[in-house]
């Protein structure tokens, strides 16, 4: 069965996955675009948004590694747009505009209908309204041999992790303090879970830490 991951999340030092007050102008809240800075300057990255060059390392293979061998996706609705409520339309059609980097079936939790939307690049984006287990059931079934990366955001993961759902995560801890907005953690007991910490690598930009649930 297809292992459901979180692979390259960042978090602040003081555990904080998004700053406060998300937006159209601040998706990751305020402050937290300096979340990534491991991220956004490594070659990976800079082809999945259609640039050339970037840097090589430690970052970008890690980077590399989140990326490969995903047969599907699950995300969390603020992951893919920042409308709350019912859905008005159609028009919003997610943050990386018409090729998406997923490449294949992604799973948006929303407690709202709306049609499957086809896009660019073999990207098809489902909205589940019927929970966490049913998001993971229809990307088990879509991922194949293939592994699941859930995206986030935090409260997403939280959900999946309080249900002792995630096979592994790999967290790259940013040193930059946030003091508010979106706690990885928050009433969360990894311990009791029983998550362990398998691997940590440091970078020039971040920690990376590797947790595997027993």
């Amino acid at each position: 069965m297809a292992r459901l991951l979180v692979r390259g999340f960042t978090i602040s030092l003081d555990g904080y996955g998004a700053g406060p007050d998300q937006s159209l102008d601040n998706p990751l809240g305020i402050g937290g675009e300096s979340l990534h800075q491991w991220l956004v300057g490594t070659r990976t990255f800079h082809s999945m948004v259609g640039k050339e060059g970037g840097e090589t390392g430690i970052d970008d293979q890690l980077a590399a590694q989140s990326m490969a061998g995903v047969g599907a996706w699950i995300l969390g609705r603020n992951m893919f747009s920042p409308i709350r409520g019912p859905w008005p339309d159609e028009t919003w059609r997610g943050w990386w505009g018409e090729n998406p980097p997923y490449h294949s079936p992604v799973y948006v939790l929303t407690h709202y209908k709306r049609p499957s939307l086809e896009m660019e690049g073999g990207t098809l984006f489902h909205f589940v309204t019927d929970g966490i287990h049913a998001a993971l059931e229809q990307a088990q079934g879509a991922a194949g041999a293939q592994d699941i990366r859930l995206l986030g955001g935090a409260s997403t993961i939280r959900q999946y992790l309080r249900c002792k759902l995630i096979n592994e995560l790999h967290l790259a801890v940013s040193p930059i303090l946030l003091g508010r907005g979106e706690h990885l953690f928050e009433g969360i007991d990894l311990n009791a879970l029983g998550y362990q910490c398998e691997k940590v690598t440091p970078s020039p930009k971040a920690v990376h830490y590797v947790l595997v649930r027993r």
